[in-house]
């Protein structure tokens, strides 16, 4: 089983962990990471762009003029897709992106992911972070002391001062061991996380 080093904010070694080989040392699956990211992004799509296409479009019910004798193209409509004001062809209506993908895949995504931020060695466990109030020059304090630009802090259980003290840092961004997801684990370039999360998180990747 491999072994992480747990720290303090003060970047002092505590104690290790042992953690599951088959969450932080599994195969890594490209094509599993890329689904699940494909994913997550489509879902995130709001849908909603539309346009109106010419039964949609207001006026138009008389014949603008007869059919014959004017030397013009015949028309039955000035809401003609060709008539300035007419309807739009083709085009964009509200429609759902998202799809699904097996939950076998979603869960090896997501070792994969950890996986590599275990080998990359820009995984970090921290035991506790202990904080009087909230300081946001204090937290950033502790991302430059581990040397962290940007960076996942996955929590194990609620901690407000910490949130909030990382809420104006846009290179950070907070969650709950139940939220961690491949798509923000990727985007940040270090994973950070407090030891009860550990556990936690293989239990969700393993259950």
């Amino acid at each position: 089983m491999p072994m992480l080093d747990v720290y303090d904010i003060k970047k002092n070694k505590v104690s290790e962990i042992e953690v599951n080989g088959a969450v932080f040392e599994a195969d890594v699956n490209e094509a599993a990471v890329h689904d699940v990211v494909r994913l997550q992004l489509a879902s995130k799509r709001a849908g909603t762009a539309a346009v109106k296409e010419r039964s949609f479009v207001r006026g138009g019910g008389r014949k603008p003029f007869r059919q014959k004798g004017t030397g013009r193209a015949r028309a039955g409509s000035t809401r003609s897709p060709i008539w300035r004001g007419g309807g739009i062809v083709f085009g964009p209506h509200p429609r759902d992106y998202s799809f699904s993908i097996p939950k076998k895949v979603r869960k090896a995504a997501l070792k994969s992911v950890l996986t590599m931020k275990f080998r990359e060695n820009k995984l970090l466990v921290l035991n506790d972070f202990p904080m009087d109030g909230i300081r946001t020059k204090t937290f950033k304090g502790v991302l430059d002391l581990f040397g962290l630009k940007s960076a996942l802090f996955v929590l194990g259980e609620p901690n407000e001062i910490v949130e909030k003290s990382s809420r104006n840092l846009k290179e950070v961004k907070m969650m709950r061991s139940e939220g961690i997801n491949v798509y923000d684990v990727l985007r940040y370039e270090h994973l950070v996380l407090m030891e009860p999360s550990v556990k936690m998180i293989e239990g969700a990747v393993l259950g």
